[in-house]
């Protein structure tokens, strides 16, 4: 049986097991970092405790999810020499770079001072503590700087040469860096990264507000993540606009999957529903909104949209998993605006804390971003296909010279190991929430009281300091 499967295919069920399990830890903890540094920067210009406290609780669930999230990212920055050799040979000159830089100026100021963020209540001074906290965030949105400069740079490859080897080398490191779509697509991961953190902070809010437990945390939390929502999310749809113009200029085999139009037509109609049929190159069952993908996409009803029929089957994405994927996306975008909507009009009614059924309606949205993320990736790797870098290097021709049966087994490991590993981490997490904010006093959650003279910042940059001072 397993000698009828391909082990291409498999390799790439395998990378994209482990991404997806990947990206969901990083896209939490990018926007949990950030929402760390404003508590605490609330908790020292007001002095209110409760954000402290708010802190103490959050905390401990990013230090959770960042250790998945690294654990989770070793495990397929190994898939390029296991399974992707070739691409590794191929395109290791530019990538390789891009992940190097990623780890010497985001994982490195990540790990130096996500110890102080941690355990350094009571053992540095406020300033610098938070100090840690800022460049702990600043640390993660570096990190998505560099991973998606070198995502985006495989889909719009820009900047290099191509030797007769079939070996690529950069020529304009700036033209690599900030290739075509880079900028579109990083600031449309980051604003989904911090959505998908402000959707679990508010879930987590609603359901506390929903049981009255925590109230005056959960009405902080609630308060916080809904304006985060209301203002991110209109942007959010706008930026992914103008993506998606990006994307018909310089990869129109995606549009065309993600819009199933299957022959070059003006004035393109809208598909809400359909099912795409590949060997047909028919749409089954279509619910169509007339001229709308030609509005949407070109800016003129009768504009128009080149058809998957235009290229060669075997040049194609496959139509299904993209088309669906993006409705996902979208529909998941829909709910977050009317989320939005609905709480702004609750909050000039000042029944944002007093509602019901939309705190129960935010718990069940909570892990809407997470659903979210992993749509979209689905639509920009599938639509990628058959390209790992898109127009230069076919994916089946990038794969390791290994048998059916190796993938077959390390992915069968993958999937039990993820699921024993990760899913105790999960459900930690879960366990903590369920615990929710600890009022415990500092010596009490730490196990030893606070230092007398607590290391500053300014002792960090003065070379006279004595640290016998700080026992």
């Amino acid at each position: 049986m397993l000698e009828s499967l391909d082990p291409v295919l498999l390799s790439r069920i395998q990378f994209a097991f482990t991404i997806s399990f990947h990206i969901i830890f990083p896209a939490f903890t990018i926007g949990l970092a950030s929402w760390l540094a404003v508590l605490e920067g609330l908790w020292l210009k007001t002095g209110h405790a409760i954000y402290k406290e708010i802190y103490l609780f959050w905390v401990k669930i990013f230090a959770v999810a960042f250790g998945l999230g690294v654990v989770s990212g070793l495990v397929m920055a190994y898939q390029f020499g296991t399974n992707w050799s070739t691409f590794a040979d191929s395109a290791g000159n530019v990538i390789g770079p891009l992940l190097g830089f990623e780890v010497m100026t985001a994982f490195f100021l990540e790990a130096s001072f996500l110890g102080i963020m941690l355990f350094g209540w009571n053992r540095v001074g406020k300033k610098m503590h938070f100090a840690s906290t800022v460049i702990v965030a600043v640390g993660t949105l570096l990190s998505a700087f560099w991973i998606l400069s070198a995502n985006s740079w495989m889909q719009t490859p820009a900047g290099f040469t191509q030797g007769e080897d079939n070996i690529l080398y950069p020529t304009h490191w700036l033209e690599v860096i900030f290739n075509p779509s880079f900028h579109y697509r990083f600031f449309h991961m980051v604003l989904a990264a911090y959505l998908t953190t402000a959707f679990v902070v508010a879930g987590v809010a609603a359901w506390y507000l929903w049981h009255h437990r925590y109230v005056k945390h959960a009405r902080i939390m609630f308060a916080k993540a809904m304006l985060t929502i209301a203002i991110l999310t209109p942007i959010q749809l706008v930026v992914g606009d103008f993506h998606g113009l990006n994307t018909l200029k310089y990869q129109p085999k995606k549009i065309a999957a993600i819009e199933a139009v299957w022959d070059d037509t003006k004035g393109a109609n809208l598909v809400l529903f359909a099912w795409p049929d590949a060997e047909t190159g028919t749409n089954k069952y279509s619910i169509e909104i007339p001229h709308l993908a030609s509005r949407i996409l070109t800016g003129s009803a009768d504009g128009e949209l080149k058809g998957l029929n235009s290229w060669a089957p075997e040049d194609r994405p496959p139509v299904k998993p993209v088309f669906f994927a993006f409705r996902v996306m979208v529909g998941i975008g829909i709910l977050m605006l009317f989320t939005a909507v609905v709480a702004s009009y609750l909050q000039l009614r000042k029944h944002l804390f007093t509602t019901p059924w939309f705190q129960r309606w935010c718990t069940l949205m909570a892990p809407a971003g997470f659903i979210a993320i992993l749509a979209g990736w689905m639509v920009t790797e599938i639509g990628r296909q058959p390209y790992v870098v898109y127009g230069v290097l076919r994916t089946v021709d990038m794969a390791s010279p290994i048998t059916v049966h190796e993938v077959a087994w390390s992915l069968l490991m993958f999937v039990i190991v993820y699921f024993l590993i990760f899913g105790a981490g999960v459900y930690y997490i879960l366990r903590l929430i369920a615990k929710g904010p600890s009022i415990a006093k500092e010596e009490e959650m730490f196990g030893r009281p606070p230092l007398k003279h607590p290391v500053t910042l300014a002792d960090v940059f003065h070379h006279h300091h004595d640290p016998k001072k700080a026992i």
